[in-house]
């Protein structure tokens, strides 16, 4: 019976030395971590970039009441279309013919059924280039082609021009590093200001690259912006 009561007795010492224990080693653990200090910084860097690439709808009606007529009058539209763009400069590649869109007024239950016109016809030639210069100078010049009879139809909100820009792979490396920079040296300041030293990086997280117009009057020139955050630890 002593035997088993020594046994009871030191189990139970046993028991509370590793409570203990366990104890002291949650506490120190607290403590170390709300001395813990840190900043978190974000670093911005941004470019100006002209675009690279432009789609340019050149769109044109035409109404009539015999459809045989319209296509033949589509047909030497779209030849006059295309043979001023290739005069101008631009490729065959860089050109596609659409289809017309053909609307039948008389088969329309909400139209007025006495329009002068039966069908009313929309074509839409696409020109997709990377030669943006040429391409604005060809849209500022348009008006030669109402003088071969073709009017160009503008504003419609399904047939904006489009300049846009592809390079972004060639920029995110530079644009990256400079964000990064930035974070530190924002990092170093407030640092700087609360009298710690600068640790090493806890956490780090690139965010979204946006390439947006610079203005509305601008389309063709983008602005291209990343933000990084950086978290940093701080030191005494």
């Amino acid at each position: 019976m002593m035997q088993n009561n020594k046994g009871i007795i030191a189990s139970m010492i046993i028991a509370v030395g590793l409570f203990l224990l366990g104890y002291c080693v949650r506490m120190g653990l607290q403590n170390g971590l709300s001395d813990e200090r840190y900043v978190t910084v974000r670093g911005l860097s941004e470019r100006i970039v002209p675009a690279d690439k432009v789609v340019w709808p050149l769109v044109y009606k035409e109404v009539g009441n015999d459809l045989k007529q319209l296509a033949n009058q589509v047909n030497n539209k779209n030849k006059i279309i295309v043979d001023y763009l290739l005069s101008k400069g631009i490729t065959q590649n860089e050109i596609s013919v659409s289809a017309p869109e053909i609307i039948d007024l008389q088969a329309e239950r909400y139209v007025n059924q006495n329009v002068p016109f039966r069908y009313n016809l929309r074509s839409i030639i696409t020109v997709s280039s990377q030669q943006v210069e040429l391409v604005r100078n060809l849209i500022n010049e348009q008006g030669e082609l109402l003088d071969r009879g073709v009017a160009i139809v503008s504003g419609e909100y399904d047939t904006n021009i489009d300049y846009q820009f592809t390079g972004l792979n060639e920029l995110k490396p530079d644009m990256i590093a400079e964000a990064t920079r930035n974070a530190r040296h924002a990092a170093e300041q407030f640092a700087q200001d609360s009298n710690s030293k600068l640790g090493k990086i806890k956490t780090a997280s690139q965010g979204q690259f946006s390439i947006t117009n610079r203005d509305q009057y601008t389309p063709y020139l983008k602005n291209v912006r990343v933000v990084t955050s950086v978290v940093y630890y701080l030191k005494d």
